[in-house]
């Protein structure tokens, strides 16, 4: 007997029948001896629905106490999705419970709309198990010190359901959602784009961290820390599919560089239009200077990407990054109202019409003139690259966003992704 968590996306909870094919697949996994936890998402777009009325009646300034209600609001989707999956599992004939993240309890800190996990209660959860009940926990969502319901973040249910996993030491961690595994870029983009049967988890940790929606990135850095095996299916195949089949299906995220995977120098190209540029211009050429413009920005819970900076002229330099998209605007007007006055820098510009595309491989520690490559095809589609980003796995470049789809699909064509896997 395994412990196993399910982890179901919204659109796989998207109406009745399709939370019944879900309860049906669970079903088929406890009958077969497992013990069996299901993390759901809210049902596609209950969660934009909820946040739209919160929009229509907003105060003029977010705050932290409206931040706070966002998250009251927002948590009540998978509570409803979790509720109605437990039903169908009874519908089923199977024992369930469900429970919200504050009953098990999840507990995280108070950062509204975006918290991140500290510790997870599971005894709860393991006594339920060892009744023989399926146990279904709400995703996205947790409880902080002083009380207050908290959620992860867009994505947050995959971190709920690898923190669950790594908190009760779970066999595999299974994210059921409407895609069958990790591409080598977006079928949406290319349309030759190749499933991988297996991914390193550096690799999807990079994938991740730069614009692949298929898994949330802290899942993945949860996953690494604590070693939970995890796989990446498609809940859209038939429920009954012979199980040991299902078990070898989607994409494995492996903990174990082998010789074939070594292979493949660029394994994936991702990219993230979701990214906006801000420049400070004519900023005194200190020491500290860096900290001083980006510090208060990270007090503000501002995320900073792609940093750059330029060669010193008469004292003076102009400091790049890129920020989330949903915070370009609140990035600037701190920039323009508290850090330039106090540098005494020229002026503040910003570029909303920017992506980011990377291209990702385990492989490149081995190779040399990746980079190379890459900056060669983009030059030779008369792409201009704005900002470049390197690591060990991984070189980012910052483009114009009108210029995505091209440089993607060059990319794929030049690392031979397109073609079969040896």
């Amino acid at each position: 007997m395994a412990l196993i968590v399910h982890k179901y996306g919204g659109t796989s909870m998207g109406s009745p029948e399709r939370i019944r094919n879900v309860a049906k697949r669970v079903a088929k996994w406890a009958r077969a001896g497992h013990q069996m936890v299901v993390v759901p998402s809210a049902m596609s777009g209950e969660t934009n629905r909820l946040l739209g009325l919160a929009g229509e009646l907003a105060p003029s300034k977010a705050s932290s106490e409206y931040h706070r209600e966002l998250d009251m609001l927002a948590a009540t989707g998978e509570q409803v999705s979790s509720a109605l999956l437990a039903i169908a599992l009874q519908a089923e004939g199977m024992e369930a419970i469900s429970y919200t993240g504050w009953q098990v309890p999840v507990r995280t800190d108070s950062s509204y709309t975006k918290a991140r996990i500290e510790s997870i209660d599971d005894q709860r959860v393991r006594g339920d198990l060892a009744a023989g009940k399926v146990v279904v926990i709400t995703g996205f969502q947790g409880i902080d010190e002083a009380g207050h319901i908290t959620t992860l973040g867009r994505g947050g249910s995959d971190t709920s359901a690898v923190a669950i996993a790594a908190a009760m030491k779970a066999d595999e961690c299974l994210i059921y959602t409407d895609v069958d595994g990790v591409y080598t870029t977006d079928p949406r983009v290319v349309s030759a784009a190749r499933r991988l049967h297996t991914v390193s988890f550096e690799e999807m940790l990079e994938m991740a961290s730069l614009g692949s929606k298929v898994l949330q990135i802290r899942s993945v850095e949860f996953a690494g820390k604590y070693k939970v095996p995890m796989r990446v299916l498609s809940s859209f195949t038939p429920w009954d599919i012979d199980l040991a089949e299902e078990a070898q299906s989607g994409t494995l995220i492996t903990f174990e560089e082998d010789e074939k995977m070594e292979k493949a120098v660029v394994s994936g190209i991702a990219f993230n239009r979701g990214e906006a540029k801000i420049s400070v211009l004519g900023v005194p050429d200190t020491p500290g200077i860096a900290y001083r413009i980006l510090g208060p920005v990270a007090e503000a819970n501002i995320e900073v990407d792609v940093i750059i900076q330029n060669i010193s002229k008469d004292g003076k330099a102009d400091f790049s990054f890129t920020v989330n998209h949903s915070d370009y605007n609140r990035a600037l007007d701190l920039l323009r109202t508290k850090v330039v006055p106090e540098l005494g820098a020229k002026e503040v510009v910003g570029d909303p019409n920017i992506c980011k595309v990377s291209i990702v491989g385990i492989g490149m520690r081995s190779h040399v003139g990746v980079a190379s490559t890459m900056f060669r095809v983009l030059s030779q589609e008369n792409i201009n690259i704005q900002m470049i980003s390197t690591s060990e796995i991984k070189t980012s470049v910052v483009i114009d966003e009108k210029y995505l789809e091209l440089a993607v699909r060059a990319l794929h064509t030049a690392f031979g992704l397109d073609k079969p896997a040896e």
